[in-house]
């Protein structure tokens, strides 16, 4: 991994960011973090970056919730989907097809994009949520196996269940620890974790902490509305970029 000042730098800055906008909208972190650190890194060190910045902005966001143990009682089928997903799905980031994984990447942030911009939101009865939550969950950890992206087709789903704000975002803290912990087992299974690519994603949870707390700092004094679409926009540019990139190589 490279460990010039510059490239610090930069991966210092992006978790910075990234943590900011979780502490302003609840979600955010991973996405950033892979969408900016994939265009000067492969995929796989990307991904063995955030683990643990992830996993300590996520666990975070999942025990300063209300209803921690009545949301585990609920959702418990869709984290096992996830957990089974992610480890299956993170074969793909270690067999080191990097065009493949990137282009995946670049799909996911895009279609989360346009789905948060022009779709209404939608509701999921009750009578087919226990159905449907292991499918869900198996769907968003083969997408977070490959590309590193904890967000597709999870946050969607918990949106169109209806939570209150409060148990939305511990059910968004709750399925993003899942799919860290689920990720950071597959990429050790297999040999993906250097003693480097360790200590700099343990380093990197300063900046991302620093990150969110002004995020949920400066929450109050903007529109998350207003802020929200434009970071939509801007994630769906990056996403075609990526593809692009990758395509043309």
């Amino acid at each position: 991994m490279d460990a010039s000042p510059t490239a610090t730098i930069a991966i210092a800055a992006t978790f910075f960011v990234a943590g900011m906008v979780k502490g302003i909208t609840g979600m955010g972190l991973p996405t950033i973090a892979m969408g900016v650190l994939g265009l000067f890194m492969p995929p796989i060190a990307a991904a063995s970056l955030l683990v643990i910045p992830s996993f300590v902005t996520n666990f975070w966001q999942l025990v300063a919730g209300p209803n921690l143990a009545a949301l585990i009682s609920r959702l418990w089928p869709m984290m096992f989907g996830i957990a089974i997903g992610t480890v299956a799905g993170s074969r793909l980031l270690i067999s080191g097809s990097t065009k493949g994984t990137t282009v995946g990447l670049g799909a996911a942030l895009a279609a989360y994009a346009v789905l948060g911009l022009l779709l209404r939101p939608v509701a999921v009865p009750n009578r087919v949520e226990r159905r449907l939550s292991p499918f869900i969950g198996l769907a968003t950890g083969l997408i977070t196996g490959g590309t590193g992206v904890l967000v597709i087709p999870a946050v969607p789903y918990l949106q169109a269940l209806g939570l209150a704000k409060d148990d939305l975002v511990q059910a968004l803290g709750l399925s993003f620890t899942v799919s860290t912990m689920a990720l950071a087992i597959g990429l050790a299974s297999g040999g993906a974790f250097q003693g480097g690519s360790i200590v700099a994603s343990a380093l990197s949870v300063v900046p991302a902490v620093g990150g969110m707390w002004l995020g949920t700092a400066i929450r109050g004094g903007i529109s998350v509305a207003s802020f929200r679409r434009w970071f939509l926009i801007c994630l769906a540019l990056l996403g075609l970029e990526l593809i692009v990139r990758a395509l043309i190589r």
